[in-house]
């Protein structure tokens, strides 16, 4: 195992007062912007959480110790990086160690930057790939065997941008379009004791870049948005939260969360 592979002591048990064991969620890419909202949506609705981070240490920190103050040794941090197959690894076995189950797999991990044609790096294939569309291969694939137990779910965090390329984009593009059919190949694969669906996002959050939208850049998005504003993180936890606990009955779709992007041309 990589020595960048960190997690935190193993917790105990966290009944719910009927006596009943709580169903757990591991969530990729958990520290920050809609990986925490997801976390905080699912921990309401009762999860114990394994929550994966690489980068965002502070972040984490901070989460962690608020939901665990809301309801004490219900979360566990686990820090990897998903391009390193060891420490994949070593995350999908340190998560099912943890309360010795697994009922929801959230793949929201994605790194997401520009990437002209005539200026495309292996490296930038492997990071977006990786992160994109391996990792969530084969977290679910580690993962399989114990959602089978539980009748459990995978939820794979898609792009609108799937179906509609983005200018200046095309690996990451490619790395989503890819996602879309694992989510479809994995619910057919899966079924019948594992559901399978993906979420694709519209404009939720702006970049966090200084600079790398103008107001302008913003106005035309909006523009070609049916109900002229960007979404929220809750929007798609909501929808997560929705596919993991109401939704018995649906797998291998990509719900698009996008506010009507995709009736505008």
């Amino acid at each position: 195992m990589s020595n960048r592979f960190e997690m935190t002591d193993k917790a105990e048990p966290n009944a719910t007062p009927d006596g009943d064991t709580p169903k757990v969620a591991l969530i990729t890419g958990a520290a920050r912007r809609i990986g925490a909202e997801i976390a905080t949506q699912l921990h309401a609705a009762g999860f114990n959480l394994i929550l994966h981070y690489n980068r965002s240490a502070n972040d984490m920190q901070a989460l962690s110790e608020t939901l665990n103050a809301t309801r004490a040794e219900s979360v566990v941090a686990a820090k990897a990086d998903l391009c390193d197959m060891a420490e994949l690894r070593a995350l999908a076995e340190h998560a099912l160690a943890q309360w010795q189950r697994l009922d929801l797999l959230v793949n929201n991990a994605s790194s997401f930057y520009p990437t002209p044609v005539g200026e495309i790096t292996e490296d930038d294939w492997d990071n977006l790939l990786g992160t994109n569309l391996k990792a969530p291969l084969f977290l679910s694939q580690a993962l399989a065997e114990p959602l089978r137990r539980n009748r459990g779910c995978i939820i794979n965090l898609a792009d609108i941008h799937a179906e509609r390329p983005l200018s200046g984009h095309p690996v990451y593009c490619a790395a989503k379009a890819g996602n879309v059919m694992l989510t479809k190949s994995l619910a057919k694969e899966l079924a019948p004791d594992v559901r399978v669906n993906g979420i694709a996002p519209g404009a939720i959050l702006w970049p966090e870049s200084d600079g790398e939208l103008t107001e302008e850049d913003k106005s035309k998005i909006l523009r070609k948005i049916a109900l002229k504003r960007i979404g929220s993180p809750a929007d798609i936890a909501r929808t997560i939260r929705f596919l993991a606990t109401e939704a018995p009955y649906v797998t291998g779709q990509i719900i698009a969360v996008d506010g009507g992007r995709n009736l505008v041309s």
